[in-house]
């Protein structure tokens, strides 16, 4: 059975000094290596970091062995697991979820049915902004398959990274953008994961790279996807849950504001990775 903690100190380990060829999206094993890491050690899984403490040095009996400093330890760099069903992305574990504004990323940000999205305007995104997006269901429109793979067994789909530029901030018109992203895709699973940035189209590879498929541990799937984006109905979810491995415990609340039978929330929240069997609450107006 797959460990979360194991799994993550697993993906740790096989952290790229770097970035890492296209191919290690093949492998579906590799997890990025974001900037502020080079160099760093993974020795935990829910706390990525490289300790260092002071030096001991071997002395005669006789000898007073000199008192050294310890060095400050760094700062440790967490990551976490997110994902839909069996699919899952390691993630830097200090990203926030939907800092973003009409859908556009304004920091780096993890995004689940982010609620900025239905907004109808227009923002920009600013420079050196990375985001992952995990989505239920089939891709985007513009989406279309560049090559096939599979990621530890399971067909997988990859759009190829395109970028383009834009401005920001609009008022100066002088500051150029340009964002890169990228899409892959698991038909059988009905999940796939969008990777913006506007670093690189290197950053964005990178990103990409830790999609794993652990058939022991399950993401609470989205709700939000099912039925109308404002009425997900519990009698869409409920397979949904069960094709993930998981199982619904429903709590029925009085809401005057919706119907019967719609989805006020689920514990935990979507994208929260459990290990198969485990029970989600579904909170259902009456």
């Amino acid at each position: 059975m797959t460990d979360l903690t194991d799994l993550l100190a697993r993906t740790a380990d096989q952290t790229p000094v770097g970035p890492p060829p296209l191919d290690a999206l093949h492998a579906g094993a590799t997890r990025r290596g974001r900037r502020r890491t080079a160099g760093l050690t993974a020795t935990a899984a829910v706390a990525v970091a490289a300790v260092v403490g002071g030096t001991t040095l071997l002395t005669s009996p006789d000898q007073t062995a000199p008192v050294t400093s310890p060095t400050p330890s760094p700062t440790p760099y967490t990551l976490r697991l997110v994902g839909f069903g069996h699919a899952v992305i390691a993630i830097p574990g200090d990203w926030p979820v939907n800092k973003s504004m009409c859908g556009t990323p304004q920091q780096d940000t993890l995004l689940l049915d982010d609620p900025s999205a239905a907004q109808f305007c227009k923002a920009d995104r600013p420079p050196g902004v990375e985001s992952m997006a995990v989505y239920y269901g089939r891709p985007r429109v513009d989406f279309h398959a560049d090559e096939t793979f599979e990621i530890d067994g399971v067909r997988a789909e990859r759009q190829r990274t395109t970028c383009s530029p834009s401005f920001y901030p609009k008022a100066k018109g002088t500051a150029k953008v340009t964002t890169c992203g990228s899409t892959v895709s698991i038909p059988s699973l009905k999940v796939w994961f969008r990777a913006e940035s506007s670093t690189s189209a290197e950053e964005v590879d990178r990103m990409l790279a830790p999609i794993q498929i652990v058939p022991d541990l399950s993401g609470v799937p989205s709700y939000r996807s099912l039925g109308t984006a404002l009425n997900p109905v519990a009698k869409s979810y409920a397979p949904v849950l069960a094709a993930s491995g998981l199982k619904a415990q429903y709590k029925q609340v009085k809401s005057p504001s919706y119907p019967p039978g719609t989805i006020l929330g689920v514990s935990p929240t979507a994208g929260t990775i459990l290990t198969v069997g485990s029970t989600v609450t579904v909170t259902v107006a009456r």
